[in-house]
């Protein structure tokens, strides 16, 4: 079968369209036969051994797929536990594949798996947004981003603001609901969610870039304000001042997707039919964005670290 593979470490380059022997599932494991496979920010880290897990060589990555069950025929999604996807054909456990209703597109059914769930849990398990609170959501154009706006609203927010890096980006996010739409640097970052919050500090904020925009986003909590961090894409990491944080009674909270595979019946499966449930009735819309071929692995990962994209990127393994 056709794969991308990494040999050692390292950036886009390592990145090697190979041929490899199909794999064999093993006991509660599902062979797909993959139509697409999903790309991730998470794997510009994992490509240079710099995410929470460390990765194993040869690597073949990619965490989600969609496609057909190759014993049963049935269409379904994914993960696959942090390897695999960028693949022809890859391996899954069955607690983690889910059947895909009728209506929903391959790229709605990738998007929703992994950036759906996680928009999920930052605001209803982490972030525990209540009634009419206001809400931060950083790279709102992104794939995740894009989903967390959508469903602030519907999960309570009463105010929703967004920060994207461009203004057509900005203009994307008021589109999917946003109340209002700001750049996400980080020079004077605080005052402008401020304004945006009419003059107020917020509630929760849902950061995947780290550094000096955590700092600022922490900086204009409210009492008792939530900060979730679940990525750091521009490539700091902080440590807040603990003293800081009683004085201003605010909560850092840390989300890895990663614990939710732990309690597939609790955490995958109830919220994951509740996105479908939204995407079907229109109320939830993925975006999806660029379909690289398989053998464009590499670009595809150095565009969504460039920031050169919005939504759900994927990749055709048989283009």
């Amino acid at each position: 079968m056709r794969a991308v593979q990494q040999r050692e470490f390292g950036g886009p380059e390592v990145l090697e369209l190979v041929e490899l022997p199909a794999p064999v599932p093993g006991p509660r494991e599902v062979l797909i036969e993959v139509a697409r496979a999903g790309v991730n920010f998470a794997d510009t880290h994992q490509r240079r051994n710099e995410y929470l897990a460390a990765a194993e060589l040869p690597l073949v990555p990619g965490s989600e797929v969609v496609g057909v069950r190759a014993d049963t025929g049935e269409r379904v999604v994914a993960l696959t536990g942090g390897r695999g996807g960028y693949a022809e054909l890859a391996l899954a456990p069955a607690a983690h594949t889910f059947p895909v209703p009728d209506g929903v597109d391959d790229g709605t059914a990738l998007a929703l798996l992994l950036q759906g769930l996680t928009a999920w849990h930052l605001h209803r398990t982490v972030g525990r947004l209540a009634a009419g609170e206001s809400v931060v959501v950083h790279a709102a154009a992104g794939g995740t981003g894009s989903l967390a706006v959508q469903l602030a609203r519907p999960l309570g927010a009463g105010r929703v603001i967004a920060t994207a890096s461009t203004d057509a980006k900005r203009a994307l996010a008021i589109e999917l609901g946003a109340d209002a739409a700001i750049e996400t640097d980080a020079e004077g970052l605080t005052e402008r969610i401020l304004q945006a919050n009419g003059g107020a500090p917020v509630d929760v904020v849902l950061d995947a870039i780290g550094g000096p925009v955590f700092d600022a986003s922490l900086e204009a909590l409210a009492p008792f304000g939530r900060l979730v961090t679940y990525g750091v894409s521009g490539g700091a990491t902080n440590a807040p001042n603990t003293r800081g944080l009683m004085r201003h009674s605010r909560t850092v909270a840390g989300f890895w997707f990663r614990h939710c595979l732990e309690r597939p019946a609790e955490l995958l499966d109830p919220p994951l039919a509740d996105l479908f449930a939204r995407a079907s009735r229109g109320e939830l819309h993925a975006v999806v964005g660029a379909t690289y071929p398989l053998a464009q692995a590499a670009r595809a990962q150095t565009d969504l670290a460039e920031r050169r994209t919005t939504g759900k990127l994927l990749l055709d393994p048989r283009a």
